[in-house]
């Protein structure tokens, strides 16, 4: 079947022409919505359908617009994103295909499939058009991002994680970053289809988890570190109580009793901020059987590390580090902005009573991700941390190792 149609469709949707029609469009229909009352937030998928279509309909006609029907319907498609959703890119966040979509200004929009990045023929408007998309992710939730405050971390309302740059900061314009959640969660069996870990080291965590092992989840950026908690949050037994404590929201535990409690940026004054130290803090006083940190990134390790050592075994968070010995130095950096004076042997000493466990995953130049050791912290010896590999993936032999038996 010839894709030329639909390739002369795309260019057309790229065109300032369409981009200027889009933007009249738009206009015209919240022109139409205030003119007419309309409450629109109540109305279902078929009737929002069948309002744009109605008006795309008058539009095209008393305007005397030389498109066809495709491009009729495109526009219709793309003014209900406008008016509904977040703009252009609501087809990427829909698309169940795409993982990360990237927006660097008005002009270059990329999006990451299978793990590899790509740009895609999608434009908005201008810059005002971008950072309007960015004001529509952060209303529901409360966060802002301005002159004053240009850099801004918010969610979807599936959990995506959002990261949105505005200037002065950013040079060339608002720039938006999404991290988008599976709709489903990923299980043990497709973590074994895809490779990421051998049946022997899922029954391994699975037994370890139950039985309320420490545990920490290391990895780089975009290595599936939150998605690999998600997934061990699976076996925690449904008789405990947990609390979660996140900068925003991404966590989704199937659980039947989490309170799940999310950071607060300063406002305008620079005051009432809450932050995941208060949260923790807090959370050590709701009897929680479980604390789950999405991730440790500042002053809140101490506080982790105090949860773990006092009576909230099977306690778990992420750490962002390239494996599991710069796990360890990373702790110990951001113990000490948090301001911890003693000695690196009495910290190391904490950290070896706290966390039995660390799971390393990775990303591969591929797009593969693997776990790619499961250790143990076997104690202090010297001093020093005594870390003892149960599981290591080979990546030349392309498979996960069971490195129990040979272990002393």
């Amino acid at each position: 079947m010839s894709t030329a149609p639909d390739a002369q469709l795309a260019r057309f949707r790229l065109s300032d022409q369409y981009l200027q029609l889009k933007n009249s469009f738009h206009r015209h229909l919240i022109q139409q919505i205030d003119e007419r009352n309309l409450d629109i937030d109540r109305w279902d998928n078929e009737q929002t359908d069948r309002f744009v279509l109605d008006q795309i309909r008058r539009y095209v006609v008393d305007q005397r617009l030389p498109i066809n029907q495709r491009e009729s319907e495109a526009l219709a498609r793309d003014a209900k994103d406008e008016l509904m959703g977040y703009g252009p890119i609501q087809m990427l966040i829909d698309d169940d295909t795409v993982n990360d979509i990237v927006v660097n200004g008005p002009d270059r929009v990329f999006v990451e499939r299978e793990g590899r990045l790509s740009s895609v023929p999608i434009r908005f408007f201008n810059n005002a058009h971008v950072l309007r998309v960015i004001q529509r992710i952060l209303a529901p939730i409360g966060r802002r991002v301005d002159e004053s405050t240009p850099m801004v971390d918010a969610r979807l309302p599936d959990g995506s994680r959002v990261n949105a740059i505005v200037p002065p900061i950013a040079l060339d314009g608002p720039c938006l970053s999404i991290r988008k959640f599976r709709k489903h969660a990923l299980t043990s069996d497709d973590l074994l289809r895809f490779g990421t870990i051998s049946r022997p080291a899922l029954d391994y965590l699975q037994e370890r988890v139950t039985n309320r092992t420490n545990l920490i989840v290391v990895g780089g950026t975009g290595s599936g570190k939150t998605t690999f908690l998600n997934l061990l949050s699976q076996w925690i037994p449904s008789s405990e109580r947990l609390v979660t404590v996140e900068d925003a929201a991404e966590l989704r535990f199937d659980h039947g009793h989490v309170v799940r409690l999310e950071s607060r940026p300063p406002n305008l004054e620079g005051e009432r901020a809450v932050t995941a130290r208060d949260l923790v803090r807090n959370a050590l006083r709701m009897r929680p059987d479980r604390i789950i940190v999405g991730e440790v990134r500042g002053d809140e390790v101490l506080d982790m590390l105090q949860a773990m050592n006092t009576g909230h075994d099977g306690s778990m968070t992420t750490l962002h580090a390239n494996s599991t010995r710069d796990a360890i130095h990373r702790l110990e950096l951001l113990a000490g902005f948090a301001g911890y004076t003693g000695s690196e042997s009495t910290f190391r000493g904490q950290v070896a009573a706290a966390i039995q466990m660390l799971v390393h995953v990775s990303r591969l130049k591929g797009g593969q991700r693997r776990v790619m050791s499961i250790t143990e912290v076997a104690g202090l010896a010297g001093g020093e941390l005594v870390l003892r590999d149960s599981f290591r993936y080979d990546i030349q032999r392309g498979e996960h190792l069971d490195l129990r038996e040979a272990a002393p």
